[in-house]
């Protein structure tokens, strides 16, 4: 059967079969399109203007001579061209990919521009000059702390101690005569930072105490200066910082290597997280501005930084800040809505009964929802990201995929990704909540009064409200990303850049940031 070939106006997406590789044996030089026997072509190529002088060819040109007989695996149809030379015009979708198009730049630009000089309006108009001084309460975190060292420890009876008549044990698991039979331990402890550098003092361990000290331990101790001498300084916590700063060196390490620069950029952009979370949120906060406004400036600050540290300033993160600042004013007007409706004070335990009581102006409702924002911004640009990486890959794999089929192949990739973060976030506030839920399982409490009280209200409605979120981001980022991606139309440079020497090489070149 004979078959002829004819030049497509719009050629098929190139697959990687046989043939493909733009060395191959079998390109028939010179011959009119006669009638010959031939093979459907793994690659569909568009021949190039028969009047075109030399160009681009996947192969090096060959001298005039005869005509060599067509190779059945890979034939084409070509227009007879004048003169010995002959050029193919292969339209391969493979190679770098072409920076997106000027106009395409601007469009975003004109978005996110006035985002960023609004965010850096808020930055400058709500930053606090430091947190408001206060009076020590002594009461829970609100108290002065030193680092100190148990310097000896001694067993002694806890009656000749009289550890019965105060004290209590932290685990209360012990009656009154069994702590008087048992054997505790006095502790000499020497505070070592503060006016009273060097002082001791001692200190009575019970045999049912949950933290049990031992010689050379560091400790945390608290000081009350309107306390009897002797009884001006406690021990509170454990000196913790020697295995955080090591694992925290761990994880950097394996940030690192595992992520190379972008690793590192990773771990700039979260020190600049807790630069603005320390020296801009919580002080502005403490100072009286509204913590719905600061969480929303704060978190775009920390968006924008993040993101562009991290990825680059390209169109396909600018995509990705659009969609994450979309799917947070989300997150905002339910928390509102719902925060509202639902009754929810914000005071729920002793930590957030001190603020209000040490700062009455502070909207409590208001700091439970900047704190939904914000614990929701860090999934938020993981799934972002997530998605319109993977848009983009898709247009370059098949650039002749229009919006709505990127959209569809693009939201089937988000769905496994709902599915695994939705039950990340559930499962983490659940895990942060497990004593609590314990509480109310030997209450034996039913389900609707434990979900009612305020204490579980709270975290459904922070739960839920930043599931939604997440859930939001995967159609909307893709929908954001499918658009930009369809919508470019790349200048003939970038189109000639393209189709280049790169791209002839089946796609070897190495890839451009769009």
């Amino acid at each position: 059967m004979t078959t002829t070939h004819q030049p497509q106006p719009h050629p098929p997406e190139p697959s990687d079969g046989p043939g493909s590789d733009s060395r191959s044996q079998g390109h028939a030089h010179g011959h009119p399109p006669a009638h010959s026997p031939t093979h459907e072509p793994a690659h569909s190529h568009v021949p190039g203007p028969a009047a075109a002088g030399p160009s681009t060819t996947s192969r090096p040109s060959h001298a005039p001579g005869p005509s060599p007989a067509p190779n059945p695996s890979h034939a084409h149809g070509h227009a007879p061209a004048p003169g010995p030379s002959h050029s193919h015009g292969h339209s391969h979708a493979h190679g770098p990919a072409a920076p997106v198009s000027r106009h395409l730049r601007k469009v975003i630009a004109a978005v996110l521009i006035p985002f960023a000089a609004a965010v850096l309006i808020g930055l400058a108009v709500l930053w606090p000059g430091g947190a408001p001084a206060h009076e020590r309460t002594g009461v829970g975190f609100d108290r002065q702390t030193q680092q100190a060292t148990v310097t000896r420890v001694e067993a002694v009876g806890c009656g000749a101690v009289n550890a019965t008549g105060g004290g209590a044990s932290a685990t209360g698991g012990s009656s009154t005569g069994q702590r008087a039979a048992g054997t505790c331990k006095k502790a000499t402890i020497r505070v070592d930072t503060g006016k009273d550098k060097g002082r001791t003092f001692t200190e009575i361990v019970q045999p049912d105490q949950t933290r049990q000290l031992h010689e050379g331990q560091k400790v945390v101790v608290a000081y009350e200066p309107s306390a009897p001498k002797d009884l001006q300084y406690s021990v509170t916590d454990v000196d913790r910082r020697l295995p955080l700063a090591l694992l925290a060196g761990v994880f950097a390490l394996a940030v690192v290597v595992v992520g190379r620069l972008r690793g590192v950029m990773a771990l700039v952009a979260l020190a600049i997280s807790f630069l603005v979370l320390n020296f801009f949120i919580l002080p502005a906060i403490l100072q009286g501005s509204n913590p719905l406004v600061v969480a929303v400036v704060g978190a775009s600050a920390i968006m924008l930084i993040a993101l562009y540290l991290c990825h680059g300033p390209s169109a396909r993160t600018s995509v990705a800040v659009l969609g994450t600042l979309v799917s947070l004013l989300l997150i905002g007007i339910l928390g509102s809505l719902f925060i509202g409706s639902s009754a929810l004070t914000g005071n729920t335990d002793d930590n957030t009964g001190l603020i209000h009581g040490l700062y009455p102006s502070i909207d409590m409702s208001g700091l439970l929802l900047a704190g939904v924002i914000i614990g929701s911004l860090g999934v938020l640009d993981d799934v972002t990201v997530t998605q319109t990486s993977a848009v983009w890959e898709l247009h370059e794999a098949n650039p002749s995929m229009g919006r709505r089929a990127l959209y569809r192949a693009g939201i089937r990739i988000g769905r496994d990704h709902i599915a695994s973060v939705v039950n990340t976030l559930v499962l983490a506030y659940a895990g942060a909540a497990l004593p609590l839920l314990l509480l109310f399982s030997i209450a034996q409490s039913s389900m609707g009064a434990v979900a009612n009280s305020e204490l579980v209200a709270e975290e459904i409605v922070r739960t839920l409200i930043g599931s939604i979120g997440l859930v939001a981001s995967v159609p909307v980022t893709t929908a954001l990303a499918a658009l930009v991606v369809s919508a470019d139309r790349p200048g003939p440079a970038a189109e000639g850049r393209a189709t280049g020497p790169a791209a002839a090489r089946g796609g070897r070149g190495r890839r451009r940031k769009r």
